[in-house]
């Protein structure tokens, strides 16, 4: 596998002077041609691979509608990879790149700090209108701090295929659009300093997300969860 262009990319250079700036300044950056068009494409055909198997599931929505499928909501088809899987040494290679630009951002994110992420979500809108109503990733302190998504859509026309990111920046007097095209990887915070949809997509539009977990709101999230588990089992036994 050709890794000549992937082994010329000065990551702590891209992280520290133009990841980290971005984030501060405006809340989210992007970086094209990340992978190169030969690692790309092996990318995109275990993508693919997955979606014509039909492992693919209509994703659900978070919060009290938590497991609803709603389409006009939320129309993309998902599945979770640890990238450990057989055939998936691709995205795998592609996860350890990404991990690396947040290690290198280390204590210069602020607040927060890394040291855990989520599988990477796979998802597929197929083209039929639908997108992604405007939300927040982490509206609630789940531990989320950083949302980065590697998109796959050759030769995509946002004009006639739609499918925008549309990013709404708190504080800011402008919008972002940001285009799902191959080998995009875009930054942004995950709290709701980023609201953000996804316009309806009428071509078969493909992206791969990971979340990046700041270790104390995280270890935060957990412990209310277990208190919350804890009180409503203590409430069943008492019925």
């Amino acid at each position: 596998m050709p890794l000549g262009h992937i082994m010329h990319l000065d990551l702590e250079k891209i992280a520290l002077e133009y990841i980290v700036p971005c984030l501060h300044d405006i809340g989210f950056c992007y970086l094209d041609n990340f992978l190169g068009d030969v690692v790309g494409d092996c990318v995109l055909e275990r993508v693919k691979q997955l979606h014509c198997n039909g492992d693919l599931q209509d994703g659900q929505l978070a919060g009290p509608r938590s497991g609803i499928s709603k389409r006009h909501l939320r129309g993309d088809q998902i599945t979770w990879i640890g990238g450990n899987e057989e055939g998936c040494e691709a995205i795998n290679f592609l996860l350890s790149l990404i991990d690396r630009l947040v290690l290198y951002c280390g204590s210069r994110l602020g607040k927060y700090y890394v040291k855990e992420r989520s599988k990477a979500m796979v998802a597929c809108y197929p083209g039929n209108g639908t997108g992604y109503v405007r939300h927040v990733d982490n509206p609630n302190g789940d531990g989320r701090c950083i949302t980065c998504i590697y998109y796959l859509n050759k030769n995509w026309d946002s004009k006639l295929h739609g499918g925008i990111l549309r990013i709404f920046p708190e504080g800011k007097s402008f919008i972002a659009d940001v285009e799902p095209i191959f080998d995009r990887l875009l930054f942004f915070w995950s709290d709701r300093r980023n609201p953000h949809e996804v316009q309806p997509s009428y071509a078969t539009r493909y992206a791969m997300t990971v979340w990046y977990f700041d270790a104390e709101e995280r270890a935060e999230a957990k412990k209310k969860f277990r208190n919350l588990i804890g009180k409503t089992e203590t409430s069943r036994n008492e019925d």
